[in-house]
């Protein structure tokens, strides 16, 4: 079966002003209805090289209970190789149709890496205006190369170095998470995972769309992983809830977005909160993104830790394995 990718969607749509019924939004969800433009404060942007190691924690962990969400700069990933980063991912979605397709996601796959489009329609009967490709860059022992593309050239090199650098950012930043919660450091990366926790890498492709005003690019969620470390292009278009406010997160060049997900809320037992967001479109412009999604072992059971769990404050989540987890939020079952 031919799946239609929604970059060859939006080709066909620029001249016509319109897009397909399935991308329409419901009222409830227009962007142009429900963004908030009034004044607003902006999602934290944190340094990370900050040398006084209690004032980053107590950051850290403000901005994790209050947004679920905030931005760190100067975190030690060289700036050029951000950039090769993204020139890479682009460079993939230049390809041509057909060579993109070699990497595509295969049909019934359980996992969801590969090249793709999101292919159901939500509750609402409607489509995002997104392709996707995915795939593991870390531990070793899960990476399935089929998944990386071979062009450009220096496609995997550039993917590998970046693996390196973040996991560098992923450890200080779990560090500063446990510390925040009076725990020690080790502490909340050992419960998702510890060293068999796995990098899963999406890059989120937003073509051009002539009604940005009535489409999203990503509906409202939160991330069923643990962490996310997410880097943008230049072109906004995320947005976090917050006081019931849509609220655009501002663009910062080099800086990385960092949203708390659903493992760390249960694993925190609700001190640490997983930030629902969503994404918009650009009329003219290709917004691009590229999160490394931090998820435990299929196996592995999360729930809420011990020492955060007492008489006053039972917990109020199940301990679950990920995948079932995974299972039920994706198929929309109860947990």
């Amino acid at each position: 079966m031919e799946v239609e990718r929604v970059q060859n969607i939006a080709t066909l749509s620029i001249t016509s002003n319109t897009i397909p019924e399935d991308f329409i939004r419901p009222e409830i969800e227009q962007p142009a209805i429900t963004t908030f433009h009034g004044r607003v404060p902006d999602i934290p942007t944190i340094d990370l090289s900050d040398p006084d190691q209690q004032n980053l924690v107590k950051l850290i962990a403000e901005a994790s209970q209050e947004w679920g969400m905030f931005q760190v700069v100067n975190h030690g990933i060289p700036s050029d190789l951000i950039h090769k980063l993204r020139s890479v991912g682009e460079e993939f979605f230049q390809l041509s149709q057909e060579e993109k397709e070699k990497y595509a996601k295969p049909p019934g796959a359980q996992s969801y890496e590969g090249y793709g489009t999101k292919l159901q329609k939500d509750a609402q009967g409607k489509k995002a205006w997104v392709d996707h490709l995915f795939h593991k860059i870390w531990p070793p022992s899960c990476i399935n190369y089929k998944f990386w593309p071979q062009n450009p050239l220096s496609y995997r090199e550039t993917n590998e170095e970046y693996a390196k650098h973040v996991r560098g950012v992923v450890e200080k930043l779990f560090a500063c998470l446990s510390l925040g919660l009076g725990l020690e450091g080790h502490v909340l990366k050992e419960g998702v995972g510890g060293e068999e926790l796995e990098y899963m890498m999406k890059i989120n492709y937003y073509p051009p769309c002539p009604r940005p005003d009535l489409a999203l690019g990503v509906t409202p969620h939160t991330d069923l992983a643990a962490l996310t470390v997410l880097v943008p292009n230049e072109v906004p278009g995320l947005q976090v809830l917050k006081d019931d406010h849509w609220i655009d997160a501002k663009y910062i060049p080099n800086a990385l977005i960092i949203h708390i997900g659903d493992q760390l809320q249960i694993l925190s037992n609700g001190w640490y909160k997983s930030v629902l967001h969503r994404t918009t479109v650009d009329k003219e412009r290709t917004r691009m993104s590229w999160p490394v999604f931090l998820e435990p072992p299929a196996e592995w059971v999360v729930g809420p830790l011990s020492q955060l769990v007492t008489q006053d404050n039972p917990p109020k989540y199940k301990a679950k394995k990920f995948k079932d987890y995974a299972y039920c939020k994706l198929n929309k079952l109860p947990q």
